[in-house]
C-alpha cells in the first residue's frame, strides 16, 4: 500500500452544495431564500411570529409550575445493580455510594444524588448509601441481605420554622381555605 493508494470508504465525504450558481442548479437566483422581503435579508429572527395571528405558544393553557431550585436524582434500578456486579463493575463487598456508581458507568454526573427504583431483581447483598429508594426497592435490598443507609437532607432552621408556622395555621383553620361558596 502506498500513500496515494489511501482513500475514504465511498460516500463518506460529500461535496458541499454550491448555492446561487445559476438556474439548471435547482439553487440558483435566490438561492434557497424564497422570494423577497424580510427573510430574504440576513440578521432575521422571527423566532415564534406568526404574521400578527397570536401564536402557537401563546395559544396554548399555561400547566404546572417548575421550581428552578428543584433537585434531579440520578435514578438507578434493581436491575442495574445486578447488571453490574455480574459484570463486575460494582464489588458486593465494598460499600455503594455515587462515587462507586459513576465509577461503574450507572451514573453519569452527580445531580443532586441517587435514587433507587424497585425495578428488576437483587441478588447480591449490596450495602448501599443514597439519598432515595422507593418502598420496593429497600425490601428487595433488605430481603437480599443488603442494606441501605439514607442520606439526611440539611433542613434550615429557617424553612423549618417557616413549615411549623405553616402547619399551626392550617391547624387552626381546620385544613381548608375560605372559599367563596363557603360566605
Amino acid at each position: 500500500m502506498r500513500l496515494n493508494d489511501i482513500k475514504d470508504n465511498p460516500g463518506s465525504r460529500k461535496t458541499r452544495i454550491r448555492i446561487g450558481r445559476g438556474i439548471g442548479s435547482g439553487i440558483g437566483k435566490t438561492g434557497g431564500r424564497g422570494g423577497k422581503g424580510q427573510t430574504a435579508r440576513s440578521g432575521v429572527a422571527i423566532g415564534g411570529f406568526e404574521g400578527g395571528q397570536m401564536p402557537l405558544h401563546r395559544r396554548l393553557p399555561k400547566r404546572g409550575f417548575r421550581s428552578r431550585s428543584r433537585d434531579e436524582f440520578n435514578e438507578v434500578s434493581l436491575g442495574n445493580l445486578q447488571g453490574a456486579v455480574d459484570t463486575g463493575r460494582l464489588d458486593a463487598g465494598k460499600p455503594v455510594d455515587i462515587a462507586a456508581l459513576k465509577a461503574a458507568g450507572l451514573v453519569r454526573r452527580e445531580l443532586s444524588g441517587v435514587r433507587v427504583l424497585g425495578g428488576g431483581e437483587l441478588k447480591a447483598a449490596l450495602k448501599l448509601t443514597v439519598n432515595h429508594a422507593t418502598a420496593s426497592a429497600r425490601a428487595a435490598i433488605e430481603k437480599a441481605g443488603g442494606q441501605i443507609t439514607l442520606i439526611e437532607r440539611k433542613v434550615l432552621e429557617a424553612d423549618e420554622a417557616k413549615r411549623a408556622k405553616t402547619a399551626a395555621k392550617k391547624a387552626k383553620s381546620g385544613g381548608k381555605k375560605k372559599s367563596s361558596d363557603d360566605e
